[in-house]
């Protein structure tokens, strides 16, 4: 039993997460090529290998002739000194004859090593690639290193990733040893090993900040639909809820905003705007446009295309500073917004309900065959009263105002009777 060999490929198994297997295999590719240095060929040689022990044995299959009949040692052995190993042995046997490793020159058994340590190196390679592709699309915790030119490399563990400066968010700057999250964009397996490329300003490193933080998203409770991200400055994020009983934005808030605070510390004070999400395309804009207040939505669901219309005083808000809000509204949304105050909209066209009906008719005083008699509303008069049941102002009889009132008030036929 070869006891040092097994501890080494137990070791290896441990610390390298290589397979035995994949071991075994490199030290039987070792052997026979430490016969191809050796004999000058190894098509005939042979490696076994007792799992369970660690022995190993190596042959070389040869063709038993007569003594004057040999035209190739490596091939061929007499039938004599075939008779040495084995007793029986007949011409046209194919003999096993045993090869001792320890006959290898040096030349031969460095080039047996090298063959060991570069397939311990690939499946080293392969084994760290296959672990960070599965956690591609995903979030990791990692250590800044150092800074190459303007891009930083980070500490992921096992390998370092490589955060760009284009996927850097603008303001950020990070200190060697500090720990910070990323998210991996992608994995590339390279001659050289793994080159991991890491992100900062992906909107998909809000989601999964969410779903590390918030139990509910993570078991499928609430479910996030949308998200819209510029970095460093503001995130909006829609949300669903899959049960009646459970508040979507506040599972994703949490109790005096913890949940919500603890990512907002994490992307450093980035603003996140949590909204409900909603199968109206008219309402879904309007809480996308919160906190500005909105008085109409014209959606086009075939066109993607949207008008809203907003107070002349919450214009400046709906649309946002540089446009931001409405900008991460149409992102969120997928729909192309207009936005108009109501002084604007009245003389624009698509901005008024009678643009989006077939017919409109006008209120002319008539409905369903009642004509309404002239003087049946007044206006308000400074120092009036009105009473309860018709809201008309109430004017002293007799006067002057009484007068003039009634005059202008009560049809023409009530008046020739009163005259």
């Amino acid at each position: 039993m070869n006891k040092e060999l097994m501890e080494a490929l137990d070791i290896l198994e441990k610390e390298k997460e290589i397979s035995k297997d994949t071991l075994f295999e490199a030290i039987e590719n070792s052997l026979i090529t430490a016969c191809k240095n050796h004999f000058g060929k190894s098509d005939n040689i042979k490696v076994e290998i007792d799992r369970d022990t660690c022995d190993f044995l190596c042959y070389a299959e040869k063709e038993v002739v007569e003594e004057e009949e040999i035209e190739d040692d490596c091939l061929q052995i007499s039938l004599e000194n075939a008779r040495e190993i084995k007793s029986s042995a007949q011409l046209g046997d194919i003999l096993h004859v045993e090869i001792k490793s320890k006959e290898f020159g040096r030349i031969a058994t460095q080039n047996a090593k090298n063959v060991i340590l570069q397939k311990i190196r690939e499946e080293e390679r392969s084994v760290i690639y296959n672990q960070y592709f599965e956690k591609e699309k995903d979030i990791i915790t990692g250590i800044v290193q150092r800074y190459i030119g303007r891009n930083i490399s980070i500490n992921l563990g096992k390998a370092d990733g490589i955060l760009n400066e284009s996927e850097q968010v603008r303001g950020e700057s990070f200190k060697p040893t500090e720990r910070i999250k990323v998210y991996i964009l992608e994995v590339k397996n390279t001659p050289k090993g793994p080159r991991i490329l890491v992100s900062r300003t992906h909107p998909e490193l809000v989601k999964r900040l969410f779903e590390a933080e918030v139990t509910e998203i993570k078991d499928g409770t609430v479910e996030i639909m949308s998200i819209a991200r510029e970095a460093g400055s503001r995130t909006k994020m829609a949300v669903r809820s899959n049960n009646p009983n459970v508040d979507a934005v506040g599972a994703c808030v949490g109790i005096n905003g913890a949940r919500v605070n603890s990512i907002v510390e994490e992307l450093r004070g980035e603003k996140i705007d949590i909204i409900n999400w909603d199968e109206n395309p008219g309402n879904l804009i309007q809480n996308a446009l919160s906190p500005a207040k909105i008085v109409t939505v014209f959606a086009d669901p075939d066109e993607k295309t949207a008008k809203v219309v907003v107070p002349d005083y919450q214009l400046s808000l709906a649309i946002g500073k540089e446009g931001q809000n409405a900008r991460l509204a149409a992102r969120l949304t997928g729909y192309k917004i207009d936005i108009k105050s109501e002084t604007q909209a009245k003389d624009a066209p698509g901005f008024r309900y009678e643009d989006y009906m077939d017919e409109y008719d006008e209120y002319d005083g008539y409905e369903e065959g009642y004509e309404e008699e002239p003087g049946e509303e007044y206006e308000e008069e400074p120092g009036g009263e009105y009473e309860e049941e018709t809201g008309e102002e109430y004017v002293e009889e007799g006067s002057e105002e009484y007068a003039e009132e009634y005059s202008e008030a009560v049809p023409e036929t009530e008046k020739y009777e009163e005259e």
